[in-house]
């Protein structure tokens, strides 16, 4: 379908007075990275009348660019910044690599998306929301989210809340609760890259305490002089492992003494295939836990919606910096959230994509099994990764820049951990097929036998 090129179109180009000076402005903001490839120009007709020049002159201007190579015109579609300019011009980053196989830990199965579904959820919001909604957003956040999201976390996550703060995602929530802090703070070990390097990046000391088959070591975090944690209760990040019940009460008598802060982050405790629900650990202490979560997991990252629990002393400059941060997250896609969690969508969506991860976990625990006997799978039972427990003396770090080399985007274990442990590779399958994980599986194998041989069972 041909463009229509009668829209008007504007163009801020200063220093326009003559033939030369349209000519050199245009190719100075090619040059700056002002106009990037691929940047319609007005016609003409609406650029001499923008500029107060003859329709001559910009004639003029573009035929030149246009054998220089800056620009590219073509009857019925218009001129454009050219792609690439003369000596190696280009304002446009290179787009994303896209792999082979991506088995990047915490990616949800993003063609399962309700598209249909969230469309209709967002016109039923616009035509129910009155034009004050429209206005400014209340920084906690539209308040009939707030109101769905309680009532949600109180059915699913046994969370104890009357209130609720909408944040742009989990890391605008982290990033709020970290300005509060000072010092130093706990961190799982191993956990996130991400989450660490924001608690830095906010004047943050993280310090290390290590997980086992029961999660954090509470006895060693009680040896530190931290008054805040951050724990991945109810699915470590990326161990799999669940907070053992002792260590959970350990963990709320730690923070009543300390007077302390527990952030826990609840990132996709909706994912569970093999054991039962298990309530959020806010449930016992709300005084002191914050609590986070997020729809990344359950819908798409592309949303930028989370929210944030916070014990109620906390709450009014918790709502305040997110004031000062960003005056707020936008409203209409928090009034269709809101639609879909009160009809029920969310809970529907959540229920299919259970069944569709489990049949995507089944299929790579079988295809490890298969071409992969020697290595033990960990975590299995919720989330959306496992990871692949590696033959001991493997180098995790050196496998996985061979699979890159290979198109096959997986993480190492050592990538988050801050003191060694066994080697292994993070791997997420809920954005593949189960023919394509099997695909992917095979492939690891015959990187590990190509260069790993002597590792190989």
């Amino acid at each position: 379908m041909s463009s229509n090129w009668t829209t008007f179109r504007e163009l801020l180009l200063p220093g326009h007075q003559r033939r030369r000076g349209v000519e050199a402005e245009l190719r100075r903001a090619i040059r700056d990275g002002r106009l990037v490839p691929g940047t319609r120009l007005p016609s003409s007709r609406d650029l001499a009348a923008q500029l107060g020049v003859a329709r001559g002159t910009v004639t003029s201007a573009y035929t030149q660019l246009v054998a220089e190579g800056y620009l590219t015109s073509r009857r019925g579609s218009g001129t454009t910044v050219a792609s690439l300019g003369p000596a190696g011009v280009s304002g446009v980053p290179e787009p994303p690599r896209r792999w082979r196989y991506n088995l990047r830990p915490g990616l949800p199965a993003l063609g399962a998306f309700p598209r249909a579904d969230w469309v209709s959820a967002h016109r039923a919001a616009l035509a129910e929301l009155p034009d004050d909604d429209l206005a400014y957003p209340d920084p906690a956040g539209f308040l009939g989210l707030r109101k769905e999201i309680v009532d949600y976390l109180a059915r699913v996550r046994a969370v104890v809340a009357k209130d609720a703060v909408i944040t742009n995602g989990s890391a605008d929530g982290l990033q709020l609760t970290a300005r509060l802090l000072d010092g130093k703070i706990a961190i799982e070990d191993p956990s996130h890259v991400g989450g660490e390097s924001l608690l830095r990046a906010h004047g943050l000391t993280p310090v290390p305490i290590p997980v086992d088959d029961k999660g954090i070591r509470v006895d060693l975090l009680s040896e530190t002089d931290c008054r805040a944690v951050m724990v991945t209760s109810a699915h470590q990040f990326p161990l799999g492992v669940v907070l053992h019940p002792e260590r959970r009460r350990a963990l709320v008598e730690w923070a009543r003494e300390r007077n302390g802060l527990i952030i826990e982050d609840d990132y996709d405790a909706e994912h569970r295939y093999d054991r039962p629900a298990l309530g959020a650990l806010q449930a016992l202490a709300p005084d002191h836990v914050v609590y986070q979560g997020t729809t990344s997991k359950v819908l798409a990252p592309a949303l930028r919606l989370g929210w944030l629990v916070v014990p109620e002393r906390l709450r009014d400059d918790i709502v305040q910096r997110k004031q000062y941060n960003d005056m707020g997250t936008a409203t209409i896609p928090q009034a269709a959230f809101a639609h879909l969690l009160r009809t029920g969508g969310y809970d529907r969506h959540l229920r299919r994509t259970r069944a569709l991860y489990r049949k995507r976990r089944d299929a790579l625990l079988e295809a490890v099994s298969e071409h992969l006997p020697g290595w033990q799978a960990v975590g299995v039972a919720a989330g959306l990764h496992v990871v692949l427990r590696m033959p001991d003396g493997t180098d995790d770090l050196a496998l996985k820049s061979k699979l890159e080399e290979r198109g096959v985007h997986v993480w190492a274990l050592a990538q988050y951990t801050r003191t060694p442990m066994w080697p292994g590779l993070v791997v997420g399958y809920a954005s593949l097929s189960p023919d394509r994980l099997h695909e992917a599986v095979k492939e690891i194998a015959d990187a590990v036998q190509a260069r790993f041989q002597h590792y190989c069972p």
